[in-house]
């Protein structure tokens, strides 16, 4: 299955210059959302995964049935305020500024091996930020997992050190 034909491409969004990837489309297609998701499952079955990270809010889509596919955890990343008990959190960079994200610090346990799953990866500012969240609780990052990969703009550069899977590739 070509996932490209579950993706709208939504051009000058959301300003002059960016072709947006919308994977609404592909969510609301059913055989395109599982076949997204068992190749997922698909890829992870052997790579004894304890626990799914999902950086939100899109992470969350496709964190969550990728966890239940492979019987492990998830666990949310969120901006900040969002999570009721005390966590950690991460100020990374951005093309304009800076953002931050935050974990409950009781989420990641020494040790165990984590995938993180989100729908892009772009430039890897936020996968990098989450890596360091993982990392500093003493998890283990054994894979990075996407729906679509944005080449150009070579996240992967910033993240050679990771196993790195995208279903979908697009120059722009």
């Amino acid at each position: 299955m070509d996932l490209k034909d579950s993706i709208r491409i939504i051009e000058n969004f959301p300003k002059d210059g960016i072709s947006f990837k919308d994977i609404t489309t592909l969510l609301q297609d059913a055989s395109a959302l599982k076949y997204t998701i068992d190749k997922m499952v698909s890829y992870l079955k052997d790579k004894h995964v304890d626990v799914i990270v999902g950086p939100e809010a899109r992470g969350f889509l496709f964190g969550v049935p990728v966890a239940y596919g492979l019987g492990a955890g998830f666990v949310p990343v969120r901006k900040p305020g969002k999570l009721p008990a005390e966590t950690l959190e991460i100020e990374y960079s951005l093309e304009y500024g800076t953002d931050k994200l935050e974990i409950h610090k009781d989420a990641i346990k020494p040790g165990q091996r984590v995938v993180i799953v989100d729908d892009l990866l772009a430039t890897g500012g936020t996968v990098v930020a989450v890596t360091k969240l993982i990392e500093q609780m003493g998890g283990i990052v054994v894979s990075l997992n996407f729906v679509i990969e944005l080449t150009d703009l070579n996240g992967k550069g910033r993240l050679h050190d990771y196993n790195i899977m995208s279903l979908v590739k697009y120059n722009k």
